[in-house]
Formats: structure tokens, sequence, C-alpha cells
């Protein structure tokens, strides 16, 4: 800290006194409102883009789902009749049923199969990057040309699917997307095709995470393949699957340009689901009000299940 005399202000000799520093108040003011305007600057385009995309048109679908709305006119408020509604609606009940078919087989099966690829494709083998490409390119490729190349392979009489299931000895194959009970099971299928590759990328960034020492321990204790996978891998995979779990659960009741381009919905209603079922009643027949309504039941369902998860899941790791 500086100093001065008392004779150096008043001209005679004195004792040294400090000489206190100027206020650093304002510069802080400014470092702080410096820091502030960097921080928004980070954040304002990303909640701009959340609140304009996002959180509004959120609101308005709430608030849509209480109205009656061909988009034409002015929206009017009719309260809980659009609910009501949905409670003596069969087609609803049949695209709600459809949606729970579809999510109770998508999930396990490709959950299942994109472990068992990323425990394949784990190893130190020759190529292994190839085939974990391969693995995912289906992820990224057209839902167009996906539909359209299994329309071909499952078609009644020419497909190469039918045709192999002749060959090996079944009289009557399935008439997979033109038939009303193998439409569903065929969509599935494709989707678990389709899907597994990508989850497969996360079993295999879940699988990089469990200590090599687990393993050896366990091998010195004379486990097993079995044992080691039961006891080793699964529960160090436990908060992947979790995650996993709850990315498949919301994508399979949210599934809609899969079944749009194979089936779009039929034959009849047997592919039916809520999120075409919604585009139909809102894009198609301009009820945007009761589409509106069916929206807030699938968010509703879709919130449940996963609050459910993540509570079943705290329970299971206390």
């Amino acid at each position: 800290m500086a100093t001065t005399s008392v004779d150096q202000i008043h001209g005679g000799p004195g004792p040294s006194v400090p000489v206190p520093p100027r206020p650093l108040r304002r510069s802080r003011g400014r470092l702080a409102l410096r820091n502030t305007l960097v921080g928004w600057s980070f954040i304002l385009p990303n909640f701009l883009g959340f609140g304009l995309l996002t959180l509004i048109p959120v609101v308005t679908l709430f608030y849509l789902s209480f109205t009656s709305w061909n988009v034409f006119g002015t929206a009017q408020w009719v309260g809980l009749e659009n609910f009501q509604r949905l409670i003596g609606d069969g087609s609803y009940h049949t695209a709600l049923f459809n949606t729970l078919y579809y999510g109770v087989f998508h999930i396990p099966l490709t959950l299942a199969a994109s472990l068992g690829l990323a425990l394949l494709l784990n190893r130190k083998l020759r190529g292994v990057a190839f085939f974990r490409t391969v693995a995912f390119l289906p992820y990224i490729t057209s839902i167009v040309a996906i539909a359209a190349v299994w329309n071909m392979l499952f078609s009644p009489e020419f497909g190469p699917i039918n045709q192999f299931l002749t060959a090996v000895g079944v009289s009557n194959p399935p008439g997979w997307t033109t038939s009303a009970d193998w439409s569903m099971p065929a969509i599935i299928i494709v989707s678990v095709w389709r899907d597994m590759g990508y989850y497969m990328l996360l079993f295999l960034a879940g699988l990089q995470t469990v200590p090599g020492e687990l393993y050896e321990a366990a091998r010195v204790d004379g486990a097993g393949a079995w044992s080691r996978f039961r006891n080793v891998t699964l529960p160090c995979l436990r908060p992947t699957t979790f995650f996993v779990t709850v990315l498949l659960t919301i994508g399979s009741f949210k599934i809609f340009d899969l079944i749009l381009v194979m089936t779009g919905g039929g034959p009849g209603q047997s592919t039916l689901v809520l999120s075409q079922y919604i585009y139909n009643k809102g894009f198609v027949e301009n009820q945007f009000g009761y589409s509106s309504a069916v929206a807030v039941s699938l968010f509703v369902i879709c919130l449940s299940v996963t609050v459910f998860q993540f509570v079943w899941n705290k329970r299971r790791d206390a």
C-alpha cells in the first residue's frame, strides 16, 4: 500500500500515514455486467430456439385442447368437451391399444438386440469399426428408402421372405403389411432392425466404462461367461440400460414416420397409432382442437410412464 508523510502534504515534518487505494466498486460492477452479458450471449440463442419452437407450441397446444378450431375461424372455448369425446372414441381406443402393443414388443426386443450387438462388437477384432458402422447405418438411412425396401421384402407373392418361408415348408406364409394380423409385427421387425444400431452405440459407451479388473477377479473366482455377464456387466450397465429404456419408451409412444410410410395405419386400423391419429385429426380433418386433446393425452401418458421409470429406478438404487 502506498504511503506518504504529513510534511509532504503540509510542507513540514510529520509521521507517515497510509493513503487508501482508489475505490474498485465501479470496475467490479463493470466486470460483473460484462460477465452477465457474455453469459446471456451463450444462453440466449438456445433459449430463443426453445421458446419459439418448443415452449410456445406446447402452451398453445394445451390451450387448443380446450377449444374447437378448424384453423380458418376463431377458436371457440369448449372446456372439457374434447376430453369427454376421447372416452367414447373407438378409433382413439384402437390407436391407444396399437401404440401400447408396439411399445410392449419394440422396447424389450430393441433393448436385447442392441445390447447383444454391443457385446458382440465390443471385442478387439479386425474390421470391428466397419461392422459398427454397418450396424449404425440403418438409423441414419431415409425412412422412405427403408419402408420401400422392406415393403418389397414383405411382399406376400414376390417377396424373398415369403419365398424363403415357402422353401422351408411353410405352406401359408403371412401376408405381412397386407394382413391385419401381421402388419404390426412387420412394423416392429423393421423398427427393431433400424433402431438397434443407435442404441448399440450407447451400450458400447457403457461397456467401455466397465473396469477390466472386475472381469479378471471374476475369472480368478472361477466365474463363467454367463456369470460374468450377469454379475459384472449388467450391474455396471444399469445407468446406461435405464437411459436407453427411457429413450426407447418415449420413442415407441411417438412412432409415426415408419408406420405412415409403410402401411399408412392400415390395413383398416391395424397399425393406427396415437401420433398418426393426431396427424389425421389435425392436418387431414382440420379438427385441431380435438387433435390437440389427443396430443395432450399422449403427453400425459409419456410423462406418467417416464416418472414411473425414474421412481422405480431410484428405489432400486436405494
